[in-house]
């Protein structure tokens, strides 16, 4: 059971001290990586809108390519946390190892497909002849360059399932700056570098995430001696692969579920004119800023939560729920209170129009008083991974976006019109985290007090 890494146990000590610690480094992490696209988007825009709806037109792909990602980095994440808190280092190795080979394979495939199907496939998305050429500027680096998005996920994954959150943080952060002092160089040729425009943004994302790609190997194979020699016996690659994917699909399905409500949303919102839109946009922007704690918090869940079912501590976990319920009611309340104060003021900073603030602000006076459920949903769907136990996951953003949500905004579209959609949301929100709630109490309490762990003929603990 002897652990090698110099990173503090998160099998013991407070369990609150120990989420802040985890969660506080990746909320810069996620706001430098929600800089990314605001940064690309905003000096492409100064070519025209040319380049800038040819950009817009890679957005679905690289969303759904980068939902195979984070689903990759949750199952490895999980895998990974179970085994370091069982103490079988060899187990762990094993996995990083495997999983970041199958990282690399499916950033091949990717390349390899995307770039012979760059024309057919965006013709199918609706992009007109006359674009595709810039589309093609973009994407052809970019599929080139899919090792650095996808590797890096899987290895910056198994960091923080060893409770090492704040290189991975630190490693965003550099990336995101990197990317905002390429950008310019290379789309308008600043400093003797070539002006290469739409070409020169994707070469920016994908330098930058080079970065990613080496700091984190760096880091697994010197700092941490996570990697072991490769192994290429099918039956024990496939047995890792098993354990890994049994977590990394659902959460690909989960993650690709999730934007899902977005669209309905706009699609809901739509009926009500072209302002309500603009509106529900502006609203939009503020909101995942506003969530950032969450979505930091529901990075560190899972690796925490996956540790001690590892090690067969029951108590520390149904901690871990009582203190994230706690945390997400008050943080959240806290949070609607300051957005329904200065919501309108926020919104100002994005358009002068009445008819547009006017929704923004129905927006953000009502669906914040949700947040405290939206996080717990986040939370429990990342612990629910950490356990190895996705589908609950996969069901839960099912049901917030079809299940739940489509009936009530029916109904309160019906009865109240936009304001009635927001209180959908909301109501779909809180619903879900109190579903969320019972269903994670009741997955840790039915557990024993020790987990199996997936075998391996060619591994043994240390």
């Amino acid at each position: 059971m002897a652990l090698t890494s110099n990173n503090p146990s998160l099998l013991e000590g407070p369990v609150a001290g120990h989420l802040r610690r985890l969660a506080l480094p990746m909320v810069w992490g996620i706001l430098a990586t929600m800089s990314f696209n605001v940064v690309d988007t905003w000096f492409v825009a100064q070519l025209g809108s040319g380049p800038l709806a040819a950009m817009s037109f890679s957005f679905p792909v690289v969303m759904v390519i980068n939902s195979f990602a984070i689903g990759l980095g949750a199952g490895t994440s999980s895998a990974v946390a179970r085994a370091y808190g069982a103490g079988d280092m060899a187990r762990v190795r094993r996995l990083v190892t495997d999983a970041s080979l199958l990282a690399l394979l499916v950033a091949l495939a990717i390349s390899a497909v995307g770039l012979l199907t760059v024309g057919p496939l965006f013709r199918l998305l609706g992009a007109p002849a006359e674009m595709l050429p810039l589309i093609a500027d973009y994407m052809v680096p970019w599929y080139l360059g899919a090792v650095f998005a996808v590797v890096p996920m899987v290895a910056l994954s198994a960091l923080r399932a060893i409770g090492n959150s704040a290189i991975t943080g630190r490693i965003m952060v550099a990336v995101a700056l990197f990317n905002l002092l390429l950008d310019p160089l290379l789309i308008f040729g600043l400093l003797g570098f070539p002006r290469l425009e739409l070409q020169g943004a994707a070469l920016s994302t994908v330098i930058a995430r080079g970065i990613s790609f080496f700091a984190a190997l760096y880091f697994l194979v010197r700092r941490e001696k996570l990697l072991a020699a490769p192994e290429w016996r099918w039956s024990v690659l496939a047995d890792s692969w098993r354990t890994v994917l049994a977590v990394g699909l659902p959460a690909v399905a989960t993650n690709v579920i999730i934007p899902m409500a977005g669209g309905v949303m706009v699609a809901l919102v739509a009926v009500h004119g072209a302002d309500a839109v603009a509106g529900l946009g502006v609203a939009l922007r503020i909101e995942p800023v506003a969530l950032i704690v969450f979505y930091a918090l529901s990075s560190v869940v899972g690796p925490f939560i996956g540790q001690n079912a590892g090690a067969g501590k029951v108590g520390r976990m149904q901690e871990t729920v009582a203190v994230l319920a706690r945390f997400c009611l008050v943080f959240g309340l806290m949070l609607a209170l300051v957005l329904y104060l200065v919501g309108g003021f926020l919104a100002q900073l994005f358009s002068d129009s009445e008819a547009v603030l006017a929704v923004a602000v129905a927006y953000l006076a009502v669906v914040p008083f949700s947040y405290a459920g939206y996080g717990f949903v986040m939370s429990a769907n990342a612990a629910f991974n950490g356990l190895g136990r996705p589908l609950p996951a996969t069901l839960i953003s099912f049901l917030r976006v079809l299940g739940v949500y489509l009936p009530l905004a029916w109904v309160g579209n019906q009865l109240w019109g936009i304001s009635g959609l927001f209180a959908a949301t909301a109501a779909a929100n809180l619903l879900l985290g109190a579903l969320s709630w019972w269903w994670l109490r009741r997955e840790i309490g039915g557990r024993p007090g020790a987990v199996d762990m997936p075998a391996s003929a060619a591994v043994g603990r240390d």
